[in-house]
């Protein structure tokens, strides 16, 4: 028999009933791989996710904590997608995924696993990546640790990104 080790799951089952919002409560954090913040703006800031789909797998979250996008002001909007592209900027360099998959699931109908507090995911993609594992074990194999990911992100983070000033 063949077996996986995951020891971050192992957190999530016995911690993820946090109390109060996980994005505005690492927002209190120092950056660090701890709180896996990789970057902050104004209104918003890019987190990596800590059950990501694939190695890279982004979040831009807005500071205010609001459910929709429509509850956000246009600067805060405009960030947030400003942040996105700069995401894939940084990804593109990092990890050169031959794709994307970009969106934000809106209330929890829609799959959201943080409801109240509105994000975008930014997820990398590599031709294969879905193989049997997720498709019939649904199971993610990933080949990299978060603490290696968050190094790798931030680095890439300062050098790769243009921008608009």
């Amino acid at each position: 028999m063949n077996y996986l080790w995951s020891p971050w799951r192992m957190k999530y089952i016995q911690n993820h009933d946090e109390a109060g919002c996980v994005f505005c409560n690492v927002q209190t954090q120092a950056d660090s791989p701890e709180n896996l913040i990789v970057f902050r703006g104004r209104r918003a800031f890019v987190i990596l996710n800590r059950y990501p789909y694939t190695s890279g797998h982004l979040m831009v979250v807005p500071v205010d904590h609001q459910p929709s996008f429509e509850d956000l002001d246009a600067e805060t909007r405009a960030e947030v997608m400003e942040l996105t592209t700069e995401c894939i900027q940084v990804l593109r360099k990092v990890y050169q995924p031959e794709a994307f998959n970009v969106g934000a699931n809106i209330g929890a109908v829609a799959g959201a696993g943080i409801v109240g507090h509105v994000h975008m995911h930014i997820v990398p993609r590599w031709g294969g990546d879905t193989n049997f594992m997720s498709s019939l074990g649904q199971t993610r194999v990933l080949p990299e640790e978060l603490e290696e990911t968050y190094r790798r992100i931030r680095e890439g983070w300062g050098s790769e990104v243009k921008r608009d000033t």
